[in-house]
């Protein structure tokens, strides 16, 4: 069975900050036999694609009438035994999250609400909480764009590090497939601390509008627009008193600072719009850049790069945004 082909869907109706032109073509992939074909027939075309998986971590340009997209729709979890999961890469993240709890599997609580799906998550090594992916992944399948060829990657060969990967970097190509270790044997009670924590999680992210809503305006974004910044501890010292900072677990040297206190204190206010844009940042949170109602892609980038001026003429720090731009 082919893939289904929607070419009149504009790419604002398939992403969380709603913002995307008419693709070329969309093709909807919902099996592992259909996301095979349909991305090497693409890549074979030698036409300009692009792979979208939930849609919550990237800003797509206005206008992309060139580009030909695959968008990953593959569903199941597959249970291989002792706490082991093999789980398809168009599986949603937080409904695989809510699985690991109800099924008194550990590891991963602490990463509910985040939008998304499973084969997304290692490309820029999801965190939040305490808790990564890279604490539970094992290894993945994936489709190289260089070969055409299916590889399994082990963990150690992706060089996870703070929102990255070497897929994020440089190794081009597609994840089909996602392998997890997660804790099981746990103690008596465990599944009931584990929901807790879950629904802490998931409470806090709502308050900072980072659960998609379709009436809160402030949540359609991409989550958290820009990276902590990591700089070295002696920058660190030049940089107020009260400037949260983080040591890095892997090198002493070097600290993660927080990028809504640098947002906030180079004098930009959470709900700022600039002029007449409908681009915004959330009245919850600094960190998240808001579509609050038909905001152009445009209007999004120029927001952005206000706030990265900004923090760069007041700290001489340069925040890197986390959603890739595509077609920009």
């Amino acid at each position: 069975m082919s893939a289904l082909r929607a070419n009149s869907v504009s790419l604002r109706e398939v992403t969380t900050i709603g913002v995307g032109g008419k693709p070329a073509e969309l093709i909807v992939a919902k099996t592992y036999e259909e996301l095979l074909e349909s991305v090497r027939e693409v890549w074979s075309t030698g036409e300009n694609w692009f792979v979208l998986g939930g849609g919550s971590n990237v800003v797509i340009a206005d206008s992309i009438p060139d580009l030909h997209v695959v968008k990953i729709e593959t569903t199941g979890i597959e249970r291989l035994g002792q706490g082991r999961l093999k789980v398809q890469a168009g599986e949603n993240w937080d409904y695989f999250v809510a699985y690991c709890v109800e099924h008194g599997l550990g590891g991963v609580e602490s990463l509910s609400g985040i939008p998304g799906t499973v084969g997304a998550a290692p490309l820029q090594n999801i965190g939040a909480y305490g808790q990564e992916i890279a604490d539970v992944l094992v290894r993945v399948e994936f489709l190289d764009y260089a070969t055409g060829e299916l590889q399994i990657l082990e963990k150690d060969q992706l060089e996870l590090g703070y929102r990255d990967s070497i897929m994020k970097r440089s190794k081009v190509g597609v994840i089909t497939w996602v392998e997890f270790q997660l804790l099981s044997d746990l103690p008596a009670g465990s599944t009931e601390l584990m929901r807790r924590r879950r629904q802490e999680v998931l409470e806090l992210r709502a308050s900072k509008g980072m659960v998609l809503d379709e009436v809160d305006r402030d949540t359609h974004s991409c989550g958290s627009f820009f990276t902590n910044p990591i700089v070295s501890s002696t920058f660190a010292k030049t940089l107020p008193l009260d400037a949260p900072a983080w040591p890095m677990d892997d090198d002493a040297s070097r600290v993660k600072l927080s990028a809504a206190w640098l947002i906030e204190q180079s004098g930009i206010k959470k709900g700022l719009q600039l002029g007449s844009s409908n681009a915004g940042i959330s009245t919850k949170h600094a960190l998240a850049i808001s579509n609050r109602g038909g905001a152009t892609s445009k209007e999004i980038a120029e927001l952005a790069r206000f706030i990265q001026e900004r923090v760069a003429a007041t700290f001489g720090i340069n925040l890197i945004p986390e959603p890739s731009f595509i077609g920009f």
